[in-house]
């Protein structure tokens, strides 16, 4: 019989995997763009606004960001892209200003800020920090087009007929919209039992907006989600919200018959850039009457 040899060499154990993202990084030494995890990592943006923020960031001064444009090269859609502009606005990251030109134009100036926090934190008695702006191309030389950013875009003329806007001194009102987030938020409201987490609804907002894309209204969204809640104690509110979202999902609408009537397309509201339906483009709804109010005056 062999005698066992104590002293053999054991066999390799395989390699154990890393649990969670591995990152092969490597240095960019041209055409890249800074971003902080203030922004990376930001608790109550949505990955939209998030990625709209680094998008806009990486951009040329001059370009245009209107809605129309956005929605031109993403495709988001006009609405979740104006709703994503709004997130920046509230948190810091955007300032979008109506000027009037000496000329009478009304235009939208853009102001993106890549350090929000930076601006808000400073020494008690100390002015809050300006911050840089970029240098604005030569006027001499044409500027390169940029492969990244896209060819320069074309100043658009003022079309005769649209009635006169809003101006600075009095802007419009931003009219509400449905909000995927808002509306899970306020769930609450109608049941307290359906409390949730800001990470919840950030995961099931995307399942939301599905809805109001195949054109199915916030209140019937709410419906759907409050209707008959088991008795009781409900242990995990955002599974059951989940489940609903995903089976009763309705399909899309069939294509029109040949001769039937179709909605009106969306249109970019010239005064405040919010999307709307209409035969032709203008002013949306919450700015006719202040337009109205600027001409009796």
């Amino acid at each position: 019989m062999a005698v066992a040899q104590l002293n053999a060499p054991l066999c390799a154990s395989p390699p154990v995997p890393v649990v969670g993202i591995r990152h092969s990084n490597l240095p960019h030494n041209e055409r890249f763009v800074v971003v902080g995890n203030h922004l990376a990592q930001h608790d109550r943006l949505s990955l939209t606004a998030i990625g709209l923020s680094v998008h806009i960031q990486s951009l040329r001064t001059g370009t245009r960001i209107s809605v129309k444009k956005l929605a031109e090269r993403f495709p988001e859609g006009e609405d979740r892209i104006s709703d994503a502009l709004g997130e920046l606005e509230r948190y810091g990251y955007l300032r979008r200003t109506r000027v009037r030109l000496p000329s009478g134009q009304l235009i939208t100036t853009t102001e993106s800020f890549s350090n929000p926090p930076a601006m808000r934190v400073r020494a008690p008695g100390q002015p809050a920090p300006v911050p840089q702006r970029e240098a604005p191309p030569p006027s001499v030389e044409p500027p390169v087009p940029d492969p990244v950013a896209g060819p320069e875009p074309v100043p658009q003329r003022q079309q005769p007929g649209r009635g006169p806007r809003p101006t600075a001194e009095h802007p419009p009102p931003t009219p509400p919209r449905p909000v995927p987030a808002a509306l899970l938020a306020d769930l609450r409201r109608h049941d307290p039992r359906l409390l949730l987490s800001q990470r919840d609804i950030g995961r099931l907002a995307p399942a939301v907006d599905a809805w109001l894309e195949r054109g199915i209204a916030p209140d019937a969204v709410r419906r759907t989600l409050t209707a008959a809640l088991p008795a009781g104690q409900l242990h995990h509110p955002a599974g059951l919200l989940r489940h609903r979202l995903t089976e009763l999902l309705p399909p899309p609408l069939p294509a029109a018959p040949p001769g039937a009537s179709r909605p009106d397309p969306f249109q970019t509201c010239d005064a405040c850039d919010l999307a709307f339906r209409a035969p032709e483009p203008g002013l949306c709804g919450g700015c006719i009457p202040h337009a109205a109010a600027l001409t009796s005056a």
